[in-house]
């Protein structure tokens, strides 16, 4: 009767076992699905950005309600009234930063901490910002779990940047201010320093930006019309 007990306990754990791991692969199977339907079918050509969002597990990055739309083509809620992106603004907002792999990176508004994993995997070091304490120690503490250790959390107001760690070699902003900080163009290198950001109220009109300084000139390109959750803080 014993051994029928141990018997029936490895069973289940075998079982068990092979239903993670079918899981797992199914997830694997819908971000290359993803990256071959959403990205490669539109205009993201990085290779390094590629990789990236096969790599990077978007499911853990939501509820576990909805974790089955976790790559679908729209963005979903995380709470505080915030959102993750869909996966394309997420690949083009990485795509336009030009990233080669060495940069200091500053995000601004952590969410679920999603776009900062995106970022890790391809530089040496990110700085995330944001106003929302329960979302911060959230993604934190996910972060770690990952096992990302060159991500670097601040709690606070995205609008004035982190100065203490500037300049930055990029700088991305995951919601929309009215008008570009001014905190965020002081942090950026002079020479080649870029910014890619949503601007527009949230009844207006919202563009996404791409920032550029060369030798302390700024450069500005519209690329596409977005709509993000607006920027709080001071720019309200």
């Amino acid at each position: 009767m014993f051994i029928l007990l141990i018997v029936i306990i490895f069973l289940l754990i075998v079982i068990y076992e092979h239903d993670e791991i079918d899981k797992i692969d199914d997830y694997i199977e819908q971000r290359q699905n993803m990256v071959a339907s959403q990205l490669k079918n539109r205009d993201i050509v990085d290779s390094k950005v590629l990789q990236t969002m096969l790599t990077v597990p978007r499911h853990q990055f939501v509820d576990e309600r909805i974790k089955e739309s976790a790559y679908n083509d729209y963005p979903l809620a995380i709470g505080e009234g915030q959102t993750i992106s869909q996966p394309y603004i997420v690949a083009l907002m990485t795509q336009l930063l030009e990233l080669k792999g060495d940069e200091k990176v500053l995000e601004i508004g952590t969410g679920s901490g999603y776009q900062a994993a995106v970022l890790a995997e391809i530089v040496e070091e990110v700085y995330t910002v944001e106003i929302y304490e329960s979302l911060s120690k959230k993604s934190e503490k996910l972060i770690k779990d990952l096992g990302y250790r060159n991500i670097h959390f601040k709690i606070g107001d995205g609008y004035y940047g982190w100065e203490e760690y500037a300049p930055y070699d990029a700088i991305i902003v995951t919601c929309a201010p009215d008008y570009v900080p001014p905190y965020l163009l002081q942090q950026i290198r002079d020479d080649g320093g870029r910014i890619v950001i949503p601007v527009g109220g949230i009844w207006m009109a919202q563009t996404l930006m791409k920032i550029e300084k060369i030798r302390g000139e700024v450069k500005s390109t519209g690329i596409i019309g977005v709509r993000f959750v607006p920027m709080i803080g001071h720019s309200r």
